[in-house]
């Protein structure tokens, strides 16, 4: 028979641990925050590395109190048919659907992809970085590859660059180029505007009817060995860089 005592023990967890479940850093940059005497939990001041804790705990940074619910990062290559709006009633598949019973954290995608679009999405359940990576001001690059109805002029390209007014707001690509020396209804497109279907709409201003729309980069994250459909957790690097901002 276990030990009460011992059993209250075992559901501690390391505070540098705590801390990186919250979110808020990588374990390392959490010895560092408390090392610096920046961390309490219930009211002390804490400095010691070895010091551990329960979720119970009163845990904070700069006195803003920290969950301890361990933080998800997941990539996948989001199919067509899928909605990224989690609690849409009307949808009959959503992105949370292809994670079956895999992740027991309660998640959510972080940014959009329409139904009708494919790849790069990030799903998560850290709400700082979601904003940070998602906020307009932030001004994330994505790449898109986009399948036009007709070949596009360069002149159109041009117009892309140059910015075409959507709902009163300019909104310009960083660049555009074909992806193929023949087909040239097809191109690549970096963008930084956080507005809805906002490849579509700018297509769609000029006259062209977009086909398919497959995202290949997102946040510093690409598609790259993970196949139409299948997802994968974050490396820690990947977490790190993403925190970072280093993309």
């Amino acid at each position: 028979m276990k030990n009460p005592r011992q059993e209250r023990v075992s559901n501690k967890i390391r505070l540098n641990r705590f801390i990186a479940n919250s979110g808020l850093c990588a374990r390392r940059e959490a010895d560092d925050l408390i090392r610096r005497g920046l961390i309490s939990v219930n009211g002390r001041k804490i400095t010691g590395l070895g010091t551990q804790v329960d979720e119970n705990d009163d845990v904070r940074y700069r006195g803003k109190r920290l969950s301890a619910e361990k933080k998800v990062y997941i990539l996948m290559n989001k199919p067509k048919g899928y909605v990224t709006t989690v609690k849409d009633p009307h949808a009959e598949k959503t992105v949370l659907d292809l994670l079956g019973n895999s992740c027991p954290e309660r998640v959510y995608p972080a940014g959009r992809l329409d139904k009708d679009s494919t790849g790069v999405l990030l799903i998560t359940n850290d709400g700082e970085l979601t904003k940070k990576i998602t906020h307009p001001g932030f001004n994330r690059k994505k790449i898109y590859h986009v399948f036009l109805d007709k070949p596009v002029t360069r002149n159109d390209m041009l117009s892309l660059t140059k910015g075409i007014d959507l709902d009163g707001e300019t909104i310009a690509a960083d660049a555009v180029s074909y992806t193929g020396s023949e087909d040239r209804s097809q191109v690549g497109m970096e963008i930084h505007s956080g507005q809805n279907r906002v490849v579509r709409r700018l297509f769609e201003s000029l006259g062209y009817r977009v086909q398919k729309l497959d995202r290949v980069y997102f946040a510093g994250l690409t598609k790259k060995n993970l196949p139409r459909g299948r997802w994968r957790f974050l490396t820690e690097k990947e977490v790190n860089m993403l925190k970072r901002g280093t993309f």
